[in-house]
């Protein structure tokens, strides 16, 4: 039976059972199944796509394509955002930290080994260092590391390594000299077994006293021990390169641990953040006072204190000290009350942080209540044991403020407890702290002329003639006796402090120089001429 219909204007015949339709059904299935495969081949191409591009997306800003980085994401809207806008800029290069080229080794023929034990605290030790490496590198002999002092007055236990960057020293002085960390196990079997020499060479010898007598004794045992090493190398009269070498190895050598070197950043940075900061090398500890038998404002009992610890170290040699009559030739550090005065008198802003670089000051609070009440921003990083209402404890920081104040406990601290523990007990490096903030302050005052004091000098005229306030003592002692007894006004008292102190800022000089008297002519390491960048500026002194 055979029909017809209609269907939107489209005829479609159908007929019962017959053959033609059989034929006309599969045909049509097999034209759908054609259409298909074009769809669904987008369909996966599109997918991978995707796929890919979202891998690409996901490597990240360094592989990816940069026109990707505009696509649509499923990151969040803030990570799209960010991405999107990271699209526009230039991509920034990966910093790449190469080492310096390590300079060359300079060959020559070994005459020996020297040994050197140092004395004294960090600074003495530090230009000894530097004396040590001239001696061997003008010896032809190999160095090996210093090692430092561990029985003086403060019982440092730190050694080399502990201080200073040890490979760094050996390797970029390879140019010069041949350093090593220990003897050669050959070498040391004959040290152990008693086969080398040991002497204290000659307080300010130049390089003829080393190479005349020193080198013979050198080739003689194959192992020399020097075992004093401070002010052993002469201030003047040495060879420029000799000079330059020792500039070298203070300014270039010698680095800190990356420890302590960051933690003087970390100290630096606390201390720019609230401004300005000038540092007070107070040495007014009670090594100091009972080593120079300054006694100036200490109670009797102090006083008697300070002469027993003096004749209980037999290496301070003088015993018998008139106090009076030291502090009025200057020979005796400033008193925390003198250097209120002169601070004051300098016209120093009350606000300007003092940063304290010195050991425990002796008298405590009672001592430094002039300096703290002339200026309330007084701070320091040492770590000590402090009394409050009877009770013992260690000062923890647990204020936003940075700052401690003299007005409220014995010391005031910039650092946790905790940032100070592998401090305690090794004084030295302490000190290495002292320096570094020193280096970086913007005006460096010390009250006595110690190794420190000098050391530091020297390194900020290096710097660039960096503010050192110089102190005349013995005229500074002189003014202030007689403002304290009202013979004197407070406004000539400190006119007369600045006109004094108006050339002695730590300006371009030259170092004098008195044959037979090199404890009394300029210090190298206080002003190392030879170095300095502008040795046009430099004038008589």
């Amino acid at each position: 039976m055979g029909w017809k219909a209609t269907m939107g204007g489209v005829k479609v015949v159908g007929g019962g059972g017959g053959g033609a339709d059989k034929l006309r059904c599969p045909s049509v299935a097999a034209v759908a199944r054609s259409r298909m495969r074009p769809w669904v081949l987008r369909a996966t191409t599109t997918v991978l796509l995707w796929t890919c591009v979202m891998q690409l997306t996901a490597v990240g800003e360094r592989w990816g394509p940069r026109v990707l980085k505009g696509w649509p994401s499923c990151r969040t809207a803030p990570e799209a955002a960010s991405a999107a806008l990271a699209a526009t800029r230039l991509p920034m290069p990966v910093p790449v930290v190469e080492k310096a080229p390590l300079p060359p080794k300079r060959i020559y023929g070994n005459n020996g080994y020297l040994m050197v034990s140092c004395n004294g605290g960090l600074n003495q030790m530090r230009a000894a260092i530097c004396d040590m490496v001239v001696i061997a590198r003008y010896l032809n002999v190999t160095l090996i590391v210093p090692e430092l002092d561990k029985t003086s007055f403060w019982n440092d236990p730190s050694e080399f390594q502990d201080i200073f960057d040890v490979e760094h020293f050996i390797t970029s002085l390879r140019d010069e000299v041949r350093i090593l960390r220990e003897l050669p196990p050959r070498v040391k079997r004959r040290v152990e077994l008693g086969m080398f020499h040991s002497m204290p060479p000659i307080s300010w010898s130049d390089i003829s006293y080393y190479r005349n007598k020193i080198l013979p004794l050198i080739r003689k045992h194959k192992v020399l021990h020097l075992n004093r090493t401070d002010a052993r190398l002469a201030n003047n009269g040495l060879p420029l390169e000799v000079q330059k070498l020792r500039c070298r190895v203070n300014f270039s050598s010698l680095k800190f641990t990356s420890e302590i070197e960051e933690l003087g950043r970390r100290v630096i940075r606390l201390l720019r953040q609230n401004g300005p900061f000038l540092v007070l090398h107070l040495r007014y500890e009670m090594d100091m006072l009972a080593f120079s038998g300054c006694t100036e404002g200490c109670t009797r009992e102090e006083a008697d204190e300070l002469t027993r610890m003096r004749y209980a170290y037999p290496w301070w040699k003088e015993k018998v000290i008139n106090s009076y009559a030291k502090r009025k030739d200057g020979l005796c550090p400033l008193t925390p009350e003198e250097i209120a005065l002169v601070l004051r008198a300098l016209d120093i802003d009350r606000s300007m942080q003092i940063y304290i670089a010195a050991g425990e000051i002796f008298g405590g609070k009672r001592r430094m209540a002039a300096l703290t009440s002339a200026y309330p921003n007084v701070v320091r990083t040492k770590l000590c044991t402090c009394t409050f209402d009877g009770i013992t404890g260690i000062i923890t920081l647990q204020s936003a403020d940075l700052f401690f104040h003299f007005a409220d406990v014995r010391k005031e601290t910039l650092l946790e407890p905790s940032d100070l523990m592998f401090f305690q007990n090794h004084s030295s490096q302490m000190a290495a702290l002292d320096y570094l903030v020193s280096l970086e302050s913007d005006i460096f005052v010390p009250t006595y002329d110690g190794n420190m004091a000098k050391v530091v000098e020297g390194h900020r005229r290096f710097m660039g003639f960096k503010k050192t306030i110089l102190l005349d003592r013995k005229l500074i002692v002189e003014l202030v006796d007689q403002y304290n007894s009202g013979s004197m006004l407070w406004d000539e008292f400190s006119s007369l402090i600045k006109s004094v102190h108006a050339n002695r800022m730590g300006a371009a000089s030259k170092r004098t120089v008195i044959h037979d008297k090199p404890k009394e002519e300029g210090y190298f390491y206080a002003n190392p001429q030879e170095c300095l960048r502008d040795p046009n500026l430099l004038r008589t002194s």
